[in-house]
């Protein structure tokens, strides 16, 4: 299926590994120059090679984005380098798990520095670009801000703010030419996934495997995710073929999402 992405130029938060590193090496394959963005300069630049390995040209801009003035320095970085930005994808950050009663403010003024704030000042910083480029923005957000669960109540309330702010962005968009959309990733098989089977494992006392099995039934999922899933979507969502598309939440989860 043609695309139409060639040619065009990209910035991807959190691409040092997983989701954001699938997703830059989709865009890539797909035609597009990548700018990734993470803290690890190391896992950057693995990524970069994939980036031209698959022919297209690759830029690293390490960073802590949680930093106020480090989300517009990416996108002044990013127009300079690649010349102009096409597409902002907001993949990073992650956010702590726990009781209610347990979490401190220090985790609540955390999972909201990154995944949320950050991402609000870079598609701020990154608009008059996006605008000129008739551009296209996805958050990479999380079904948790639409079925809220109780050791989530974090990673919850910063996964619904991006769901309010992508909506507002999107009705900006309208009259700016820019297209907004969300993705709302299950249970894809990362770093992070794994470390959860891993301590479901020895919680219960059962092996990685069956931790799997389990950890899938109490979830209703039809099963768990790969990075090249949630990849393929953002391509196409910021494709001539997505066009249509704008201001959507898309769960992909396997089903896990109940909720209308």
């Amino acid at each position: 299926m043609e695309l139409g992405l060639d040619g065009k130029a990209a910035i991807v938060t959190g691409a040092s590994r997983g989701i954001g590193a699938a997703i830059a090496v989709e865009l890539a394959r797909e035609g597009c120059d990548v700018m990734v963005a993470a803290r690890s300069r190391d896992g950057l630049e693995a990524t970069a090679s994939r980036v031209e390995a698959a022919g297209r040209r690759a830029f690293v801009h390490a960073a802590d984005l949680r930093d106020p003035n480090a989300p517009a320095a990416l996108a002044d970085d990013a127009a300079s380098r690649l010349g102009r930005i096409d597409l902002v994808v907001c993949n990073a950050g992650a956010t702590k798990r726990g009781d209610f009663l347990t979490l401190t403010d220090e985790d609540w003024e955390d999972g909201f520095a990154l995944k949320f704030t950050a991402h609000r000042r870079l598609v701020r910083a990154a608009w008059p670009h996006l605008v000129r480029a008739g551009g296209n923005v996805v958050f990479i957000s999380g079904i948790g801000g639409r079925t809220p669960g109780p050791e989530f109540a974090i990673g919850g309330s910063v996964n619904a703010a991006i769901l309010s702010l992508a909506k507002a962005l999107a009705d900006k968009g309208i009259e700016d030419g820019v297209r907004v959309n969300v993705v709302n990733p299950g249970s894809v098989a990362t770093d992070r996934l794994r470390a959860r089977i891993a301590a479901f494992a020895t919680r219960n006392g059962v092996d990685e495997a069956e931790a799997r099995r389990r950890m899938l039934r109490e979830s209703r999922a039809a099963g768990f995710g790969e990075p090249e899933d949630i990849a393929g979507l953002v391509a196409f969502i910021t494709s001539r073929r997505g066009g249509f598309l704008h201001g959507s939440i898309i769960d992909m989860d396997g089903g896990q999402t109940k909720t209308i």
